[in-house]
């Protein structure tokens, strides 16, 4: 389908239709606006000059069937495209876990971005477009931190992207994630349950803070082993906020080795000197029982020896 182009200098108006919807706003604007610089994108959206059926919106929205999107009079120019390196991202095929003809879940190397953005010119789903460029469609189904390895779904076909995203919002489809955290975990703290906001910066850094005001959210945790000065974790996220567990371990007082943004920095280094320099976070099982397909991604070498040398 043929869309309406954004019109220089008045303001434009998008229908969205079946097709389309059940996308996140951004990720839509970011393909239909191809010679709009991401970073102009999200900073009219932030600003609330998208309107979606006249009201403000968040880049996280998604979009419904016959939503009216309205986009302000935009200043084309040719985005600066830079191609991933297919030496590297071929590196990617060794990683994938599961693939058919509707889905495909890899084992994501920490140290990559999900997509680019922020200073970032490519993540992994660049890259399996780069890889398989005559595939008609491929969409990350959800997100992974940068530096959290392990199982990430992408989406082969819009069908199973709506599925898999309903099966999310139900709570439908079970994560389980392996945590190594300061300290030894109390035995009896099995829940956590606190509220999260996310805020942002100054500087546009996204943050997460646990706040009344905020989202409900629940993460289980279990016991795996421990250590003289930290604790290896069974974690599985009930609800699935923005940097929850790193959030919810650090917030409860044994906050995960190696996080940057939560952890604790003098810790962090300790640790970094018996070679563990990245945040000991992986996506290790993935269970979606409504496909019967349960997958397990393994441990990554770096984090093996690193649990070899505590042992």
């Amino acid at each position: 389908m043929n869309l309406p182009q954004p019109h220089r200098s008045q303001a434009s108006y998008v229908e969205i239709n079946q097709e389309q919807a059940g996308q996140r706003i951004d990720n839509f604007l970011i393909t239909y606006l191809k010679d709009i610089p991401k970073s102009h994108i999200y900073r009219v959206l932030r600003r609330g000059e998208i309107r979606v059926n006249k009201g403000r919106i968040k880049p996280t929205y998604r979009l419904q069937e016959g939503d009216q999107i309205r986009l302000p009079p935009l200043q084309h120019q040719a985005r600066e495209t830079i191609l991933p390196n297919l030496n590297q991202v071929r590196v990617l095929e060794q990683h994938i876990l599961y693939q058919d003809e509707r889905l495909l879940v890899l084992n994501k190397p920490a140290g990559m971005a999900v997509h680019g953005g922020s200073g970032i010119s490519f993540g992994v789903i660049e890259s399996l477009r780069a890889l398989y460029p005559n595939a008609p469609f491929l969409e990350l189904v959800h997100r992974l931190d940068r530096e959290t390895s392990g199982c990430l779904m992408i989406a082969k076909k819009r069908s199973i992207l709506r599925e898999l995203h309903t099966l999310l919002r139900e709570s439908k489809i079970k994560k389980q994630y392996t945590a190594l955290v300061k300290g030894h975990w109390p035995r009896r703290q099995q829940m956590v349950t606190l509220p999260l906001a996310k805020n942002y910066l100054q500087s546009g850094e996204r943050i997460v803070r646990v706040s009344d005001e905020g989202k409900a959210s629940r993460t289980h945790f279990e016991i795996i082993r421990t250590f003289s000065k930290t604790t290896l974790l069974c974690v599985t996220p009930i609800t699935g906020r923005t940097h929850q567990i790193r959030v919810h371990t650090a917030q409860t007082g044994y906050p995960i080795v190696g996080d940057s943004k939560y952890g604790n920095p003098v810790f962090n280094q300790y640790m970094a000197d018996k070679q563990l320099k990245r945040l000991f976070l992986h996506a290790a099982k993935l269970d979606i029982p409504e496909m019967q397909l349960t997958l397990e991604a393994p441990l990554p070498i770096e984090l093996q020896i690193a649990l070899q040398n505590l042992g």
